[in-house]
């Protein structure tokens, strides 16, 4: 796999199987490098065929401890950026799970990390392997289903950890109860996945138990063509994974916006798809849903 080191969002990555297909994949990914990110630095790593994405959320706490949340799911994605996620992740195994904290955990030992920060992995479904693929020393975008199944708001440990004070939950006594997903409002055409700006005349969110809407658009609002068209995030909790998914399928029909095109019809598939469904999934799942 060929990445641009200072880059992201899958922009410029390609995989090579051989020595001519790597050098036009290197000579492209320095061009895309220098151009979008003004470095001409590339990353090679092992390609994984059938890789699912996991990350571990960890929080590093004032007084040294690094304590890990949970991993998320984040296999779901279109051109290599994520577009819905899900804890627990439905292919990683008991023996697999206590893995990938303990290296998340080393990770951020490793380097004094303090604050929140995601740890993330990709997972070799055939040889049930895991390597390390990146750390965000952030918040995610998907932090809300760690939130929905720890009861932890990661924002407010956030400013007390900043503040010098700790955590305000017991980092020994973590437990993680249910199932989440969150799905990514897009304007953007459902089938092509391009932006689709224009005023929004109708916004109508789902609401009940375990639904919570993070928004940041209303009816009158105008998704202009300069800035990622995401217009909300979705989120669901349940007892199972199989309640989770069916409130989803409820939230999303529910969801009604009007104006530009969303990929809410997308997300509509996706919960209806075998390979979703049944959490036997990798990063190839969007690409078979699509025509």
């Amino acid at each position: 796999m060929v990445k641009a080191a200072a880059g992201g969002g899958g922009i410029g990555m390609s995989a090579a199987t051989g020595p001519e297909a790597l050098q036009t994949a290197f000579d492209t990914a320095r061009t895309r490098a220098e151009r979008f990110f003004g470095s001409p630095a590339i990353l090679l790593e092992r390609f994984v065929e059938r890789a699912r994405h996991v990350e571990v959320q960890i929080m590093g706490c004032s007084d040294g401890r690094v304590v890990t949340l949970g991993e998320r799911d984040c296999s779901v994605q279109r051109r290599h950026q994520k577009v819905a996620e899900e804890t627990p992740s439905p292919g990683v195994s008991p023996q697999m799970r206590e893995g990938l904290l303990a290296a998340a955990a080393r990770a951020g030992e490793a380097v004094g990390y303090l604050g929140a920060g995601t740890v993330e992995f990709l997972l070799d479904v055939r040889k049930q392997e895991f390597v390390f693929l990146e750390m965000n020393t952030r918040l995610q975008v998907e932090h809300p289903v760690t939130e929905l199944v720890t009861g932890i708001d990661l924002v407010e440990q956030q400013f007390l950890v900043a503040s010098g004070d700790p955590v305000s939950f017991e980092p020994a006594g973590v437990r993680r109860e249910g199932h989440a997903l969150e799905f990514r409002v897009y304007a953007e055409d459902p089938v092509r996945f391009l932006p689709s700006p224009g005023a929004i005349t109708q916004w109508d969110e789902p609401a009940g138990p375990g639904i919570r809407v993070d928004a940041g658009y209303q009816a009158g609002n105008t998704v202009t063509p300069f800035y990622d068209p995401l217009l909300a995030k979705l989120c669901v909790h349940g007892p199972t994974r199989d309640e989770a998914l069916g409130r989803a399928r409820e939230a999303v029909a529910a969801f009604q916006v009007a104006g530009p095109k969303t990929n809410l019809p997308f997300h509509a598939d996706l919960l209806t798809s075998e390979p979703f469904v049944s959490g036997d999934y990798d990063t190839t799942v969007v690409a078979g849903l699509r025509p």
